[in-house]
């Protein structure tokens, strides 16, 4: 299973499983006791995260160009699809709002990954 719903300030539960924190910068504040791992390679690249933030782009633009940052990573994919299906993963970051977050585009990616 993969959980998008918390953040990297939600308090850790055991229901989490792996935490893993999938930012390109780690977050101010949070000590490395918050999160098990940290997967910066599958955090948003600085400048396109800039752009969404500046709402220079569209979501659509910010989702695609979020996809083409993956490439090459499909290994890393299909490690977390494996452990996704073994036990709960929490893919972490500072956004509270996962619908519009990477981390829901990434948990796509990883569920694709495990068809694959």
């Amino acid at each position: 299973m993969i959980k998008v719903e918390k953040t990297v300030y939600d308090k850790p539960e055991p229901s989490d499983g792996r935490r893993i924190l999938v930012m390109t910068i780690w977050p101010r504040g949070i000590s490395k006791s918050k999160v098990d791992v940290w997967m910066k390679d599958l955090g948003t690249p600085k400048e396109l995260i800039r752009q969404w933030k500046a709402g220079k782009i569209s979501w659509g633009k910010f989702a695609a160009k979020y996809e083409e940052s993956l490439k090459g990573k499909e290994g890393v994919l299909q490690s977390l699809a494996e452990e996704s299906r073994k036990g709960t993963i929490t893919l972490l970051c500072t956004d509270r709002d996962p619908s519009r977050c990477h981390r829901s585009l990434l948990k796509d990616a990883i569920e694709r990954a495990s068809k694959g």
